[in-house]
């Protein structure tokens, strides 16, 4: 193995460097899920419609979908958004043996024995046989509402 000099070093990082900050714009879909609380009203869970919102510069980007939990509630539940008016809600418990599922873009998936789920909530791999259980869905003013009944 030949040395490095310090001249290459410093060049070969700055381009790293460099190439690095130029794709940070591309990454801005790749941030984490976000989880949150949602309120309890009734029978609906209740969560705030700007919770999708990813960023306010020149035009409005948003999240493709949110974690939405309640101590009220066993499992948590995954609101995917598919248009400005249509949201999709997915309880994330396995059909399969009732594992919680993790959330992998526009896919759910069961760490215990790999059931895969859309984000409509059927199925794509077993050993699960059964879809997942999905909630109405309504949009008023400034919120989600989940219907749990």
């Amino acid at each position: 193995m030949t040395p490095m000099h310090r001249q290459d070093f410093i060049k070969t990082c700055g381009w790293s460097c460099l190439s690095f900050l130029g794709a940070v714009p591309f990454m801005e879909s790749c941030t984490g899920t976000k989880y949150l609380t949602g309120k309890l009203k009734g029978s609906y869970l209740e969560i705030p419609l700007d919770a999708f919102v990813l960023t306010r510069q020149k035009e409005l980007k948003f999240r493709h979908y949110v974690v939405v939990q309640h101590k009220a509630l066993a499992y948590p539940i995954c609101v995917y958004r598919l248009s400005a008016s249509e949201y999709q809600a997915l309880l994330m418990k396995c059909t399969h043996q009732g594992t919680e599922l993790e959330v992998y873009g526009d896919r759910l998936q069961c760490p215990a024995h790999g059931s895969e789920f859309t984000k409509y909530g059927i199925v794509q791999n077993g050993p699960a046989e059964e879809h997942l259980r999905i909630f109405p869905v309504l949009v008023e003013l400034n919120a989600v509402k989940i219907n749990l009944a």
